[in-house]
């Protein structure tokens, strides 16, 4: 989609569909989503790559749901420099701060591969929130372990190596946080946003991918849809 922002892309009702496609751990399919999508004003919005969801700065009215893709989010100072705060795939959502009265988005958001959001205004989550028992406990259930997520990355950031922070890296993108079904498999992703998310160089990147690949724990290459993450690169992450 040709647009760079969400504001002015168009955007249609969802009619009953699955708001669970990852089944990230905070929910189970014990809820009923099609009565809740039934339920609620919801639209969705197609992005492409590099398609930009929101930007700093703009208002905040309204939550956002990842059904599928990719999401980086990023934050940029006075000074004009750049920093990955977070990356988003299925299941995250994002913008929920509005619900706290914040007025105007805190970073960017941006599409890495082409991706599907679910837009619910901030009245009708509020609504929603409210009404509904059992999705108000697995949001807050979403909302702690994110919380949790943001305490670990600040500790892989600042004690791990960067080998080590770019197989967490992957291994996250890949959802094998998500322990009942992971995805296992990457869309491309430059090694440029890799040693962005990892905080290094390219070369280290392409070093270490290089290394991942001989190691059997990653592959990638002709005849292969995007980059395949095997579940042993865990065995980097927590090697002493």
């Amino acid at each position: 989609m040709a647009s760079h922002s969400m504001s002015h892309l168009s955007s249609r009702s969802v009619s009953a569909g699955a708001l669970c496609p990852a089944k990230p751990a905070w929910r189970s399919c014990a809820f009923d989503v099609d009565s809740f999508l039934d339920s609620a004003r919801f639209h969705r919005i197609e992005f492409q790559r590099n398609d930009i969801i929101f930007s700093q700065g703009d208002p905040s009215r309204d939550v956002l749901f990842i059904r599928e893709g990719s999401v980086k989010r990023t934050v940029v100072n006075t000074a004009g420099k750049e920093a990955i705060i977070a990356m988003l795939g299925p299941g995250d959502f994002m913008g929920e701060a509005c619900l706290a009265d914040q007025p105007v988005r805190r970073s960017t958001a941006t599409a890495l591969t082409p991706t599907t959001v679910l837009v619910i205004d901030k009245h009708e989550m509020t609504r929603v929130l409210h009404g509904q028992q059992e999705f108000s406990d697995r949001f807050l259930g979403y909302l702690v372990a994110r919380s949790i997520r943001i305490e670990e990355d600040l500790v892989n950031q600042f004690l791990n190596d960067s080998e080590k922070r770019l197989a967490r890296a992957l291994l996250l993108l890949a959802g094998y946080e998500q322990q009942d079904r992971p995805q296992g498999a990457l869309p491309a992703l430059s090694q440029e946003i890799l040693a962005e998310m990892v905080g290094t160089t390219r070369t280290r990147v392409n070093f270490f991918m290089n290394k991942f690949r001989k190691q059997g724990f990653i592959k990638y290459g002709a005849g292969l849809r995007g980059l395949q993450i095997d579940g042993s690169l865990l065995s980097v992450v927590q090697r002493d």
